[in-house]
Parts: structure tokens; sequence; C-alpha cells
């Protein structure tokens, strides 16, 4: 059992400190909390009996165990619902298994990290990540993927490759990931944009662009859009395709959080042109631990060498150990079980969050997205900027973030805010969208 009790205590500690309990209310069970932590019952029951021993909590036959008080200083202390931290929800993140798969991974390569390792990452990863993938219906063999230090690394190289076409104006939808922007702003890239809306792209004027334009690539999110939450039907995913081949553009396609879909029957854009014209991007920050920055993508033959040569350049090469740890994560099927847990969890918190929106947004407001539990966005009514809705909900202890520098210069709108819910309890949901709206009809007055 060694110190582990200590550390579930410290974990108690720390949800007395941000409101997640309270006093007068009950513990988690032995049982159930032992699995969420991922440890022995023993090591519950050490830690419970450790805490009563200090009067913090007392126990009620078959009942369980109460909390008798909090740290005064954290009660005085307001609670902040924060919607604008994107990250995946801490309490649900698997420490320990990583943890495991890291020491393995240190044992297993450790003559490989005194020397530098593939640019195109591990091909005992490879190989597992083509397995991995193929229940995103991606289908890809080895030889065509690439590992790269999260999936930002890929879509930055891919910005400045150039590409078979011979073309160079991106096209990206709007509003999108503001570190994408930054890539291609920094570099002075020409650029068109096409705005999506609660029902997606208007598939006509993207024909108008392909046509037109002279369009390196299509970058997209198409399954829960960020910041908008917006995720393409098959039919649309597969009307893109079909343009892009008849214009000769490229798609590069974010996927994210396609793991996190719980429609079995969705495919991403690259199931329906696995040849090449689609590029297929994946990160596993959302899903598991960001600090890891770990990520990979799809190519098409012909730009392979580049973009191994490109990555080379950057990097030299992912780091070894991290690379090692997420495969024997993948391989040991822990990944897969983690999957389904935070499936279940983000759909739940989408749901509360599409009901609060409907009962407490004033009339002239208008929210996409949500399916996730990660990213939606609240359109504001007239002519209402973001930045003063966002100073004016910091007051009443809820925080938002401006959607403006998620847009190109030329598209830029200032009145629309992202949500995300990652990290807020189900609970405060409502409690903290009631306050956006009534924050809304403040500042209509």
């Amino acid at each position: 059992m060694g110190n582990k009790y200590k550390e579930v205590i410290a974990e108690i500690q720390s949800r007395i400190k941000d409101g997640r309990l309270q006093s007068g209310k009950k513990l988690p069970s032995i049982r159930n909390f032992a699995n969420e932590l991922n440890c022995s019952i023993n090591t519950i029951v050490k830690a419970y009996s450790e805490l009563e021993k200090a009067h913090q909590i007392y126990s009620v036959p078959r009942s369980g165990y109460i909390l008798v008080g909090s740290d005064k200083s954290a009660i005085s202390e307001p609670i902040i619902i924060d919607f604008s931290s994107a990250g995946p929800d801490k309490s649900k993140m698997p420490y320990r298994d990583y943890q495991h798969c890291m020491n393995q991974a240190i044992e297993l390569y450790k003559e490989e990290m005194f020397q530098y390792s593939e640019p195109q990452g591990l091909p005992i990863l490879r190989h597992q990540l083509s397995k991995q993938i193929q229940d995103l219906q991606v289908f890809a063999p080895p030889e065509r993927i690439c590992v790269v230090s999260g999936s930002q690394q890929a879509l930055d190289l891919l910005v400045s490759l150039p590409f078979p076409n011979q073309k160079e104006t991106i096209c990206v939808e709007q509003p999108t990931h503001f570190s994408f922007i930054d890539s291609i702003t920094s570099r002075g890239l020409k650029t068109v944009g096409i705005e999506i809306s609660q029902n997606g792209i208007d598939l006509d004027y993207l024909k108008k662009v392909f046509k037109e334009e002279s369009i390196k690539f299509f970058y997209t999110v198409s399954r829960f859009q960020n910041p908008t939450g917006f995720s393409y039907t098959n039919q649309q995913k597969k009307e893109v395709v079909e343009l892009a081949k008849k214009y000769d553009v490229y798609i590069v396609e974010d996927d994210y959080m396609g793991d996190l879909d719980t429609k079995k029957k969705t495919d991403p854009m690259f199931a329906y042109d696995p040849s090449g014209r689609v590029i297929y991007t994946k990160s596993f920050s959302k899903v598991l631990l960001p600090g890891l920055r770990l990520g990979m993508t799809v190519l098409p033959e012909v730009l392979l060498k580049d973009f191994i040569r490109v990555k080379f350049a950057a990097d030299i090469h992912t780091p070894v150990l991290t690379q090692g740890a997420l495969e024997i994560y993948l391989s040991s099927g822990m990944y897969k079980a983690h999957i389904q847990k935070l499936r279940r969890q983000y759909k739940k918190k989408g749901t509360i969050l599409k009901q609060a929106y409907l009962e407490y947004l004033p009339a002239g407001s208008t929210f996409t997205g949500g399916d996730s539990g990660f990213y939606s966005t609240i359109e504001l009514p007239g002519g209402m900027k973001a930045k003063d809705l966002v100073e004016h909900l910091k007051e009443k202890n809820v925080l938002v973030q401006d959607a403006t520098n998620m847009y190109l210069p030329q598209y830029k709108k200032e009145n629309l805010i992202r949500v995300s819910v990652s990290q807020v309890e189900d609970r405060r949901i409502p409690v903290g969208v009631k306050k956006i709206g009534d924050g809304i009809v403040d500042l209509q007055r």
C-alpha cells in the first residue's frame, strides 16, 4: 500500500478546496472511489481511516462516510465556473495507468534513449496506430503514418510544405483554432475563409472557392470543430471530398476528437478517399494527457519524403520514451477502456449544456455545437461585443473565452464567445449558463 493512501487523502483535500466535496455531504463509496482512482479498496479504507482519526470525516453505518468540515479559507473563496479552460477533465485522466506504461517503456527503450530515433516515429508505434485508427474507419499502412509532437506540429509543417497541385492559397473554416490561425498569418500566406454556422458550411460557396481560387488545401475539423463544436454529416463530408477531387484541392482533416464520437456509423472524410487526397491528422491531447504532445498524421506517398525531411529539421524526432509508453498503452487495451468512459462523460455534459442553452439564453442569441462536451459557441445579439461580456461575467465568477482571435483578420467577428464544459462539474453547467444569459440581458439594458 505504501504511501498511496496519502495520495488519496491529497485528492480528497483538493476536492474540498475546490468545492466538489462539501461539509455534511457524503464521500464517494469505497468501491467507486477505488475504481475512479484506479487503486485498491484497502488504499481507500486506509485513507478514510486516517481522515476519521483526524476528525475530518465520520462514518454512518450502512450509509458511508460524511465530511465533517473543510478549509475555512477555501469556503470563503468564491466558486469559479470556468468555461474558458478547454483541456481534458483532470479527474478523469489515467495518470496511474500511464505511469505504469512510462515505467515499462523506460525498461524496454533504455538503450534507444541514448541515440537518435527515426523522424517518422517508432515502427512498433506506427504499426499499433495503424490498427488503432481502423476503429475510426481510417485504413492506412504504417508506412504512411508519421508520429508528430502533437497534431499542431503536423499542421504547421503542412502549411509551409509545397503540395503536388502547386497551389498556394489555404482555405480555412471561420472561426477555427487560434494556433492554426497563427501558423498561417505568421507566414503571410494567402487565405480564403469559409464561415461555419449551426448547419455547417455553404457547400455552394465552397465549390465557388475551389473553382475560382488556387486552393492548396482546405483545413477542416470534421468532428466537434473548435470552437463551434459542429460535426459534418457523412453526406456533407462526401460532398466536400468530391469537390476536392474535381478541383484538385487537398483536404487536411483534423480529427483531434474523433474518438469521442458516439455515432458508430460516422466516418471521417478520409474514408471517402484514402488514396491521398485527404491528409488525416489526429491528436491525443484532448483525450489523454496534453503534456505528452503526441499526435499522428496519415500522408500520401507523394508528400511523405518531404514531410519527414521537414519533420527532421523541426525536432529530429518525437521523444522515444513517450512514443514507447503510448504504444504500450494502446496495445494493452487501456486506451480503449479509457475512451469508452470519456464518451459517456462528455456526451452527458453536452446534453446538459444544450438543455441549459435552450432554457437560459435570451432571444437574439444563437449557439452551436456542444455534443462533445468540449466546445460550443454563443453568438451575441445586436452589436454586443464578446470582450465586454467576458469582463462582465468575470465579476460574476464565470469565465468564458472571446473567440475574436479565432478568425482570420479579414473575416473577424467580435460578437462570439467560446464555451467549454470539459472541466466544469455537471451540476454547475446550468448555473453558469444562466449567468451567461443574465449577463447578456444586463448588457442589453
